[in-house]
């Protein structure tokens, strides 16, 4: 029974919309959703003198991108073995810009995780040269 009473007020709703001789309004197509996406993604500071050392590894973050596009919350979640790389990731993720994600056509917040890889330049760049002769005489 309760099967027929939640078709008939479909059937009388039709029905009625058909009987009027306007066309029935479809429904709005709903908005598809948008995941967060990186627009402006300047790498970090690589210190010259780690590069040349060959000191590198991935940090990964926690982001919370807001609304605007920007991160609201930048939490480390893995660390890439230096505390100074690790600091350079969390500085430049800071400053990144992304288009924010969407649900039903509004904005929301959403947390990614973004690895920041620090991988020391091969070839060594001529700089290392001069870092090196400066670390040997003590400046």
């Amino acid at each position: 029974m309760t099967l027929r009473l939640l078709i008939l007020p479909l059937l009388a709703t039709g029905l009625a919309a058909c009987g009027s001789g306007e066309p029935a309004t479809p429904a709005a197509p709903a908005t598809p959703p948008t995941e967060v996406a990186a627009v402006k993604t300047p790498p970090p500071q690589y210190p010259i003198e780690l590069a040349c050392s060959g000191v590198g590894g991935t940090t990964t973050l926690k982001v919370v991108v807001g609304v605007e596009g920007k991160p609201t919350e930048v939490t480390q979640l893995t660390s890439s073995g230096n505390p100074q790389l690790d600091e350079q990731a969390r500085t430049a993720v800071q400053g990144w810009q992304f288009n924010a994600a969407s649900r039903n056509g509004q904005k929301m917040p959403a947390t990614i995780q973004v690895p920041v890889s620090f991988n020391p330049p091969q070839p060594r760049p001529d700089e290392c040269f001069a870092v090196e002769e400066r670390l040997r005489r003590g400046g």
